[in-house]
C-alpha cells in the first residue's frame, strides 16, 4: 500500500511539475505552439538553458522521467528502492521548481 502511494505521488508530483514549467517556460519562445510541442525532456532541457532550472536539477528530472516512465510497468520493490534512493532530492527540487514558477 505505502509502495504504491510513493509511486502514484511521484508521478502526479512530476506530471504536474512538468505541466507548470512548460506555463513559466512559454515566453521564452516564439509561440506558445513552439512551447507546446516540448516533449517532456526537452521541457526540462530548456528550463536549464533559460536559466530557470540548473543543469544538475534538469538532469536530475530526466533521471526522474527516466524512472517515472518505469512505474507504468512496475510498482514492484526494485521501483519502490530506487524511487525512495533519490527522494529528498526529488523533494528538493520540487521545492525548488515551486520557487521558479511563483517568481
Amino acid at each position: 500500500m505505502y509502495r504504491n502511494a510513493l509511486a502514484k505521488t511521484f508521478e502526479m508530483t512530476l506530471e504536474q511539475s512538468g505541466k507548470l514549467l512548460r506555463k513559466k517556460i512559454t515566453p521564452y519562445f516564439p509561440t506558445k505552439k513552439a512551447a507546446d510541442t516540448l516533449v517532456f525532456k526537452d521541457l526540462f532541457r530548456s528550463a536549464a538553458k533559460y536559466g530557470l532550472l540548473s543543469q544538475d536539477e534538469a538532469a536530475r528530472r530526466l533521471k526522474y522521467r527516466d524512472n517515472r516512465n518505469n512505474t507504468a510497468r512496475d510498482y514492484g520493490r526494485k521501483f519502490a528502492q530506487e524511487t525512495l534512493s533519490f527522494i529528498k532530492d526529488f523533494i528538493k527540487d520540487a521545492k525548488n521548481l515551486k520557487e521558479v514558477i511563483d517568481e
